[in-house]
């Protein structure tokens, strides 16, 4: 049996490991609404998302510096 992934901070980036400043998560966590977040606006290219760890996909999101990055060659 392999052993279960580790369930991911969804307040972390999971590329680097920094706080990602997710609005929504913030608002899940405290009950207070916040405004909308960073991430509504921004693009996110399928090679960057290639690179998130499938245990974190749809669990937790990327800080805007990783966002924001040049794509790897």
């Amino acid at each position: 049996m392999q052993p279960l992934a580790p369930t991911p901070d969804p307040r972390l980036c999971p590329l680097c490991g920094r706080g990602n400043g997710c609005a929504m998560e913030a608002a899940r966590a405290t009950g207070i609404a916040q405004p909308p977040c960073w991430c509504t606006q921004a693009r996110f290219p399928a090679e960057l998302l290639a690179r998130v760890p499938p245990s974190a996909r749809d669990r937790a999101c990327l800080c805007p510096a990783c966002a924001a990055a040049p794509p790897m060659v």
